[in-house]
């Protein structure tokens, strides 16, 4: 699949230091014993047909729909997990009534009681996880970010425990880049970690795939490791699987062809790069997304 490459980035832009990072993967061929491979995935008890999930996007209305819901519809139809940002209660309700399988992120509101009635609701929704996007508790200026009028703040380990505890539903955090933010998130409990710099949030933020190794011992596959941020097609995808990611979420490749076509847009997106995921599974000896061997992957 022909990559969506911006062309317009500036010194130190985290999102040109994650795109000349990923093309600088190269990828070893194994062909004798490899088979069909299937790439499958299973998350909370649920199977899907792809390890390619969307992003936690928000606020994607337009003039012919809300283009949260059509996002959440080609997920659907793709039997790929749907993810969403920020949105007030009736989108939630509206996305998952879809039947599309959500994990909803909610933003580290200053007030925790904000916190938790959105944990509530989400859970009244039938959502199949959710969790907080802890990146976006501060400005590029040192103060507690401001989102559309919102008020956020940062979390303490004691705060993020709260959350954890607050629901007996998976509880993800994302935007970790870091090992040590992984200590923090296994000791509170989460059962699911976004690798992920928000799409360039800070300038000259590591690379998820360049971090995502270490992070990856840490987990030791005891948590799902979830990875965003300029994933691009089906062999961006194969290059984080093998590095250590569980899944893959994809965002701004998504946006034209939900514009364009809506959910069948994503559709038709989301299973193109599994079917280029899986040409690559093939030429690997990867049989299924567990047998993907981190040793091909080779670093110019």
């Amino acid at each position: 699949m022909k990559q969506n490459t911006p062309h317009n980035y500036r010194t130190g832009d985290s999102n040109e230091i994650t795109r000349q990072y990923f093309d600088s993967l190269l990828i070893e061929m194994r062909h004798i014993d490899s088979v069909i491979p299937s790439t499958t995935f299973e998350l909370y008890g649920e199977n899907f047909s792809t390890p390619i999930m969307t992003a936690a996007l928000s606020h994607l209305n337009n003039s012919r729909a809300n283009g949260m819901v059509e996002m959440a519809k080609g997920a659907m139809a793709a039997n790929a997990v749907m993810w969403t940002g920020m949105g007030d209660d009736a989108e939630l309700e509206a996305i998952t009534a879809t039947g599309a399988k959500t994990i909803k992120i909610i933003k580290p509101h200053s007030d925790n009681n904000t916190i938790f009635k959105k944990i509530e609701h989400a859970e009244k929704c039938g959502v199949l996880a959710l969790g907080m996007d802890i990146d976006h508790s501060f400005n590029n200026k040192g103060e507690f970010d401001n989102v559309l009028g919102l008020p956020m703040s940062g979390k303490t380990l004691d705060e993020i425990k709260e959350f954890v505890n607050a629901t007996k539903l998976p509880f993800v955090i994302k935007g970790v880049l870091s090992e040590k933010d992984i200590y923090k998130c296994l000791e509170a409990g989460v059962k699911g970690i976004v690798v992920s710099h928000h799409h360039g949030i800070m300038d000259f933020a590591v690379p998820p795939l360049m971090v995502l190794p270490k992070i990856a011992r840490v987990v030791d596959r005891s948590i799902p490791i979830f990875v965003d941020c300029g994933v691009a097609s089906g062999i961006d995808v194969f290059k984080a699987l093998a590095l250590g990611a569980d899944a893959v979420s994809v965002g701004l490749t998504l946006i034209p062809h939900l514009n364009e076509a809506g959910a069948d847009g994503v559709q038709n997106v989301i299973e193109e790069m599994t079917q280029e995921l899986a040409g690559v599974m093939a030429r690997t000896c990867s049989k299924d997304i567990a047998s993907i061997d981190s040793s091909v992957i080779w670093n110019i």
